[in-house]
């Protein structure tokens, strides 16, 4: 579930060149007209969707170029080495390999553009001063997966090169149980089921994830509702709300929140993909409870230590608005 802030215009380089004859690979051809531009590098831009052929976005930066004239949107350049800061962390677990913590909710995980401080890593820095792994470069030292800035729950970080090169495999594979709880408008329907999809950028809107019909990346969440709240207005509609718990078996860029909306329920309080509005009760509720946030929780991660093989299991209560919120909805 990656957090990193998409690219912003407004603060935004834009690099245009016109390619007259393709054939060859994208990220090549594009590698030749931005030649201030690594391969690597516009790959990366292209999985943003940062990278644009006569308006429209492109997805594959190994599929042939055509020719027509290219933008790259380059983001703000932040500062390249964060900063310690003296942030409260709730660890769960720590050792001399890797730390698992319970990260709240308006933390990103790393400095990006838009959250330059404040972050996980700023707290990492501080709590585990030089020990943290340095794989993930020098913004990102430790970081091995994130969180949305705006969900809660349960994260580690490597504080050993080869605690972080476990781990990494352990994510690649998906061998690690990974559990969330989202508080949903209305259920997902049927009761429990498997979400098999394509994720991608969202050709109308590249600052977002969207279900795809071809392009993209597999996509797998296994959800089972776990409780609905207030009555269908009609006799076979849907409730109100719901709690809905969700296993990840992949690990796409807001997979949970694009998978539950394509289902048509959206997580409460979602400014990207909570489209529709709920009832005037829930969004009551939601004010009472003072949610600002979509209402996703990291609840469960379990994982066999990369070093030591020993298993690890982390699981967490939705933090204080999640769980004022859903003791509201239970009264409807």
């Amino acid at each position: 579930m990656s957090d990193e802030p998409l690219i912003e215009d407004e603060d935004a380089a834009v690099l245009e060149a016109i390619l007259e004859t393709g054939g060859v690979r994208l990220d090549k051809a594009l590698a030749d007209i931005f030649p201030m531009l690594s391969r690597a590098r516009l790959q990366t831009l292209i999985a943003e969707g940062a990278v644009s052929r006569d308006g429209e976005p492109v997805t594959a930066g190994s599929a042939k170029a055509q020719p027509g004239r290219y933008s790259v949107v380059l983001p703000p350049v932040i500062s390249a080495t964060p900063a310690p800061e003296a942030i409260p962390l709730t660890v769960l677990f720590e050792d001399a390999d890797l730390i698992v913590i319970d990260k709240a909710a308006g933390m990103a995980a790393h400095p990006a553009p838009g959250s330059e401080s404040g972050t996980l890593v700023n707290a990492l820095l501080a709590h585990c001063g030089d020990s943290l792994s340095g794989i993930g470069g020098v913004a990102r030292p430790g970081i091995v997966h994130r969180l949305d800035k705006d969900t809660s729950g349960v994260m580690v970080a490597a504080k050993t090169d080869r605690a972080h090169a476990g781990l990494s495999a352990l994510f690649a594979t998906h061998d690690i149980e990974r559990t969330y709880i989202a508080l949903t408008r209305g259920a997902p329907s049927p009761a429990k089921g498997r979400i098999e999809t394509l994720i991608g950028r969202s050709s109308s809107d590249r600052k977002k994830m969207a279900v795809l019909r071809s392009g993209g990346r597999d996509a797998i969440t296994d959800y089972v509702v776990q409780q609905v709240f207030g009555a269908p207005a009609r006799s076979g509609g849907a409730p109100m709300a719901a709690r809905v718990a969700c296993t990840l078996h992949t690990g796409r860029t807001h997979q949970i929140r694009v998978h539950l909306a394509s289902k048509g329920a959206p997580i409460l309080g979602d400014p990207a993909y909570g489209s529709g509005s709920p009832a005037a009760t829930v969004r009551a509720a939601i004010a009472e409870a003072g949610l600002a946030r979509q209402a996703l929780h990291a609840a469960v991660l379990g994982f066999r230590h990369p070093v030591n093989g020993q298993p690890l299991r982390f699981e967490t209560a939705p933090p204080r608005d999640m769980a004022e919120l859903e003791r509201l909805l239970s009264t409807l």
